[in-house]
């Protein structure tokens, strides 16, 4: 401790201003400037459209036919096209997604990887001849057949196609404010289930289960930003997509039980009796119905008659961008009307899943679904669209479309589940159905900004979790669950505004890195009121329009009044991580001159220096001293006490007193300590610096600095922090909240950590991960429901 002599109002007033010995310029409080786009009468500096904002529309009227025996999809639709751009069009571009399992796609032929001198299997083998990961028939051809392009008279239109685009060359140009209808006709084989679709396939009982996403050519996006938007799909990036309205007839095995995206415009012809009867108690329930019950799903699975014909289901779906549905006879199928938003209006809110995905399924989807319409709406919009369907397609993973997602979580066959299976499910429930919000309405490009909808509904999906269960185990979110990633060898990092087809590590860095920036920002930076109104408005602005990231930084900040073009430098354009080093802390108190205090600090200093180990050992002869045995050895000095308060002493106190203002005597009264903390920027990435402070009394308090203070000096930085009490420890970001990578930096004094070891035998047993099993819990819960 250092003992400050009389200047205490010298020291108080400039201290507070120190900074760190040497300055070092930085621009990261500089503004985003010309890394921006400049605004425009499309999109304005306030993140918000313009007034001439514009964007193109195609809707679609398709018949198709899924072919259950050869597993194939054939099609034709007719497409009206609406030029609302202020361009004249020669050409036109359809996105042909199917054409990534051609052998020949870029997808396909850019794979990269190494052969295993241990061995491979038939599978890898396949990968790496063909460049995918799916056992695809090899006596198949994939991607599309396109049958014929033709104009509304039925004329023959000239067409390219290139990998998975295709270039539809105009006779004359589409003028603005004009559209454009024309037909097109094709086919493709349907691949195995790959995480977006196809087929899966259940040796058991002989059936398959039909995902079916991303089947018809579909129109790219023409945009101000981009032009056309026809980047190659190459199986990572997803999808850019403009809205429209959609008819789609669908024929299936009359055994089929149909989901797709929209409202199913002729359920009096394709379900029996008692499926229409159950599905009007639905309407009015509390809790999920069974339409189909598992009964009769599984004795569907039998095909017992073969010669049961064909079914059309028929779909209508306004203003969304896409079209996706599923198709079994091994569904189950249950369903509410829920009044989510208890504002009258209801929602069908729909499950379809094997009898494999039971008990789960039944118990927790159709509530899922409910849920996250309720959670999602309540920060965004009310979910305008009339129905919300989970499908379960194999044990892992999800994708989203319009009104309908496909979603993993399988439990083990004896109906037990381990815990991460079971919230596993609901996450991806929430997840996917999530989408429909991030992009589905609010319009991203998923191709190009793959962050943009997975980072903002991760942090969605982080906060539904949360709501459905307070110690819901979340995966993404939490600062301190993105540290191992932003940990990681900068080579193998990219920064989040990076093109989802390019990014190493999609996961942590679409999804997880800037969800936990969002709910950094929502926490620590903005707080939670201004960061809700924020990401509210920007939803809202631009539900059914197509934002770029530019539109989302603009409204955050123009909706907040806060300036955040550090954290989007730092957090989407840098791949730096967080560092903070509490270095030294410096302890300074003032001199008061008060004899009562000044003294008594004298006299524990005094004692504290005089017990040495050679006094602590001659206590015990302490009576055998000369001046101890013999009282006429002792004078005035050996029982003359320097630290007792005199007359004299509080005199001279007064006096002093007497000579300051009174804050200054106030500030001497208040018997101050001054710390002097040096932290620094050991990682780069500046945020907000959070201070715990532990006094000597057992008491603690907690304070946050400004990511600004930063902003003179982004490596180091001393600051004055007073006290009444004495402090004993200090830790910085003691509640992980800005993603720290090495905590042990962030106390002083330093807090020693133990590396843990075990103490075990040669062989132990696998801990097991599904208790329910192991605990004889048996098939809790698995008995289906039949009514």
């Amino acid at each position: 401790m250092k003992r400050l002599l009389h200047f205490i109002i010298f020291l108080y007033s400039t201290a507070s201003l120190a900074q760190s010995p040497a300055l070092k310029a930085n621009d990261r409080f500089e503004q985003l400037g010309t890394t921006l786009p400049t605004p425009n009468t499309y999109r304005t500096a306030s993140g918000a459209p313009g007034k001439e904002y514009w964007q193109q529309r195609a809707d679609y009227d398709i018949k198709a036919e899924l072919d259950d025996d050869k597993r194939r999809i054939i099609g034709s639709e007719t497409i009206t096209f609406y030029n609302n751009s202020p361009d004249e069009l020669r050409y036109i571009w359809m996105q042909l997604d199917q054409n990534l399992f051609k052998n020949d796609a870029i997808g396909a032929s850019s794979k990269t990887g190494t052969v295993n001198s241990r061995g491979m299997s038939s599978a890898q083998i396949q990968t790496f001849t063909t460049g995918q990961n799916l056992a695809l028939d090899p006596d198949k051809k994939y991607g599309y057949e396109i049958a014929s392009v033709k104009d509304k008279a039925g004329k023959a239109l000239p067409y390219t196609i290139n990998n998975t685009m295709m270039r539809i060359d105009l006779p004359v140009s589409l003028k603005p404010g004009t559209n454009l209808v024309f037909s097109v006709d094709w086919a493709y084989n349907i691949t195995p289930y790959y995480g977006r679709s196809g087929y899966e396939y259940f040796p058991k009982d002989g059936n398959f289960n039909y995902f079916i996403a991303h089947w018809f050519p579909r129109l790219a996006p023409y945009d101000d930003v981009n032009g056309w938007n026809h980047k190659q799909f190459l199986g990572q990036g997803e999808f850019a997509l403009i809205f429209g309205n959609y008819k789609v007839a669908i024929t299936t095995p009359a055994d089929h039980i149909v989901a797709a995206t929209g409202e199913c415009q002729n359920y009096a012809q394709v379900l029996s009796a008692a499926q229409k009867q159950r599905l009007k108690k639905a309407e009015t329930s509390k809790n999920p119905v069974l339409i189909v019950t598992q009964a009769e799903a599984e004795k569907a699975e039998k095909r017992e008659n073969k010669n049961a014909g064909k079914k059309t289901w028929i779909y209508k779906a306004d203003n969304v961008r896409d079209f996706a549905f599923a198709s079994s006879r091994k569904f189950i199928w249950d369903a509410m009307q829920s009044d989510v938003y208890k504002n009258g209006k209801k929602i069908w809110c729909m499950s379809v899943y094997p009898k494999e995905g039971n008990p789960l399924w039944e118990q927790y989807s159709t509530r899922a679904v409910e849920h996250t319409l309720k959670s999602y709406g309540s920060r965004t919009f009310e979910y305008p669209y009339p129905v919300a369907i989970s499908c379960h397609a194999t044990s892992g993973g999800g994708m989203e479309y319009p009104m309908i997602s496909f979603n993993g979580g399988r439990p083990e066959e004896d109906g037990t589940y381990s815990e991460a299976t079971k919230y596993g499910m609901i996450g991806v429930i929430i997840h996917e159905v999530g989408h429909n919000f991030f992009p589905m309405i609010v319009n991203s490009d998923e191709r190009q900004w793959a962050w943009m909808d997975e980072g903002l509904n991760s942090f969605c999906q982080y906060l539904a979790e949360k709501e459905w269960d307070y110690n819901y185990p979340t995966r993404r979110g939490e600062p301190s669950q993105i540290v191992e990633y932003m940990s990681s060898d900068p080579s193998v990092l990219s920064p989040v505004m990076s093109s989802a087809e390019n990014v190493i590590g999609l996961g942590p860095n679409a999804y997880s890195k800037p969800a936990t920036a969002l709910n950094i920002l929502r926490e620590t930076v903005m707080g939670r009121e201004l960061f809700d109104h924020a990401f509210k408005e920007y939803s809202n602005r631009w539900r059914f329009k197509s934002p770029t990231p530019s539109d989302f930084f603009r409204t955050m900040e123009d909706a907040s009044g806060v300036d955040l073009d550090w954290f989007w430098k730092g957090w989407f354009y840098t791949t730096d991580p967080v560092d903070q080093d509490l270095v030294s802390v410096d302890w300074f108190s003032v001199d008061t001159q008060n004899p009562e205090i000044e003294k008594e600090i004298a006299r524990k200093d005094a004692a504290l220096k005089k017990n040495t180990i050679s006094k602590q050992r001659d206590l015990a002869a302490k009576g055998q001293t000369v001046v101890a045995q013999d009282s006429t050895m002792a004078d005035f000095y050996n029982t003359y006490d320097p630290y007792k308060v005199t007359e004299k002493d509080r005199s001279k106190y007064e006096q002093y007193l007497s000579g300051l203002s009174e804050n200054e005597r106030q500030l001497v009264r208040a018997n101050t300590n001054f710390y002097t903390l040096s932290v620094k920027n050991k990682g780069g990435l500046v945020m907000p610096v959070i201070v715990k402070m532990e006094f000597e009394d057992g008491t603690d308090s907690t304070v946050t600095y400004p990511a600004e203070i930063w902003r003179f000096n982004d490596a180091q930085f001393s600051k004055v922090v007073l006290t009444k009490k004495k402090v004993v420890q200090w830790t910085l970001d003691p509640y992980f909240q800005i993603a720290d990578i090495d905590t042990e930096n962030n106390s002083f004094p330093r807090k020693p950590k133990p590396t843990r070891f075990q103490i075990f035998k040669q062989q132990q047993s696998a801990r097991p991960t599904n208790p329910m099993q192991t605990e004889g819990a048996g098939k809790i819960g698995a008995s289906p429901k039949n009514d």
